[in-house]
């Protein structure tokens, strides 16, 4: 099945997802009040620095002051080293070392700075001042006097070709390029195009910084939709679809400037039915709000996401199995390792992840999920780092996070929990009242106290709870009477005297 981009735009809102055969891979959605501010760089002023945790914060118009650690701040000598002898041990050592050495900013020192992260609930943006601007063959940096290829480019043959080929190509003095998966098969000239356009660019914001005075914005990076067409459309694409002719236009101009070749790949949805609905994804958008996922075979997952980390648990629901219990457990796990691969993508979830898979007797079997759970994740862009499964089922997982999760986007927390998640039952509510009623009795003069109470509560009050209210009345030698109130929250009470 063919590998597609959906685009959707309503109004001030554009959602792009990613068909990978068929399946609804990845969902993007950005809407104009709240547009995505990753790739944009300010001229920021410091506004405080903490030599205590390696970092400083830094004023670049936002709400909240962004944030920069020093492993952002390490000059390219600390980052990069000649050749590829050094080892992962000695790199990590030496840059814990470098990390020591940061020189953080002072306060009121003004800096340029990228945003790697976009501003979460909490917590202000993250920010980098390694400079990085895309263009569609390459990535420019112009801070760092580097030269790279992407991994993603298999043929070793190819990266030793463009790497060569970068290398007499950059001009001198002008910074680092890395080299991205859309120039497997490039020219000569459509690099040459690249650098000329990206170092252009970067001469502009320099020019923007000079006269802007700090927190500014000197360079905004391209909206959801030519971003996806930038980063995504590349030549395993087989389709991409926009139901907007306004933006159909747009992207076969850009594209057209770009990547001649894959023009004829756009496409405009004229037809009735909404594109979404059309290939299922309004579906699966729904069921990623959900926190439980079914697998065919009638075992489910549960998706708890908190701000500390995301819990993910594995149970034999519906299914059985047909022979022994070992080997239905092993079914179970393996089919929910796939599906937790696609959850996390189609969710977006990112940060500390924690798997909670049904206890496995054999270690063999565990090697089993373990691999279903990395091959799995091999088509995930955000690289998860995983560790082996524990004798108890247990998986750590860390995934990059750099934009909100679906859920954060499209829901809030319940207004009525206040995002707790449950409330007090009516049954503790009444013991609550009784203990309030105590406390208040002695301050009261009245014959009558009078409870008002949310309409749930009122009921068990003069029904199951009865008996608690006579002896109360009793004790107190006072009359208590209990008047239910619509409106108010069910964990809401007053008690008044009269």
């Amino acid at each position: 099945m063919p590998n597609e981009l959906i685009i959707n735009v309503t109004f001030d809102e554009t959602r792009v997802a990613r068909l990978e055969n068929g399946v609804v891979a990845e969902v993007y959605i950005e809407r104009a009040k709240e547009a995505s501010v990753v790739g944009n760089i300010y001229k920021g002023k410091v506004v405080r620095s903490l030599p205590g945790m390696q970092a400083a914060f830094v004023d670049i118009g936002l709400e909240k002051a962004g944030f920069i650690h020093a492993s952002a701040l390490l000059s390219e000598d600390d980052l990069f080293v000649d050749g590829d002898s050094e080892g992962g041990e000695a790199r990590s050592k030496r840059l814990q070392i470098a990390f020591k050495n940061a020189q953080l900013p002072k306060e009121g020192t003004e800096v340029i700075v990228q945003v790697t992260k976009d501003p979460m609930v909490t917590k202000g943006a993250r920010l980098t001042s390694f400079v990085s601007i895309p263009g569609r063959y390459l990535v420019y940096l112009p801070t760092v006097d580097h030269i790279g290829v992407s991994r993603r480019i298999e043929s070793d043959e190819e990266r030793a070709r463009l790497r060569s080929m970068m290398e007499e190509l950059r001009p001198e003095g002008v910074g680092g390029f890395i080299v991205r998966t859309a120039s497997e098969g490039a020219t000569r000239q459509e690099l040459v195009s690249d650098i000329a356009y990206l170092t252009r660019v970067w001469r502009e914001i320099e020019e923007r910084a000079k006269r802007a005075e700090a927190p500014a914005l000197v360079y905004t990076d391209l909206d959801v939709t030519l971003r996806i067409v930038r980063d995504y459309f590349t030549e395993d694409i087989d389709r991409l679809l926009v139901d907007s002719m306004e933006e159909y236009e747009r992207i076969r101009e850009f594209v057209e400037r770009f990547d001649p070749k894959l023009k004829d790949r756009v496409e405009y949805w004229s037809a009735d039915e909404p594109i979404f609905d059309a290939f299922g994804i309004e579906v699966e958008i729904t069921r990623a709000l959900g926190q439980k996922v079914w697998l065919k075979s009638g075992g489910y997952i549960i998706i708890e996401q908190t701000e500390a980390l995301t819990a993910i648990d594995v149970n034999t629901g519906k299914f059985v199995g047909k022979r022994t219990l070992e080997e239905t457990i092993l079914k179970t796990n393996l089919e929910a390792a796939r599906e937790i691969a696609y959850q996390l993508r189609l969710r977006n979830i990112g940060g500390i992840i924690i798997l909670d898979f049904i206890d496995m007797e054999k270690p063999a079997n565990r090697d089993k999920v373990y691999n279903a759970l990395v091959e799995a994740l091999k088509g995930d862009r955000a690289k998860p780092r995983i560790t082996k499964i524990s004798s108890l089922g247990l998986v750590e997982m860390v995934r990059k996070r750099t934009r909100e999760n679906v859920r954060d986007i499209l829901a809030d927390p319940c207004f009525y929990c206040e995002g707790k998640g449950y409330l007090k039952s009516a049954r503790t509510l009444c013991y609550d009242i009784f203990r309030e009623i105590k406390r208040e009795a002695v301050r009261m003069d009245a014959k009558e106290i009078v409870v008002y109470a949310h309409p749930t509560v009122a009921n068990m009050l003069c029904d199951e709870e009865r008996r608690g209210l006579e002896g109360l009345e009793a004790m107190l030698g006072k009359k208590i009477i209990v008047e239910a109130m619509p409106h108010y929250h069910i964990e809401q009470f007053d008690i008044v005297e009269r």
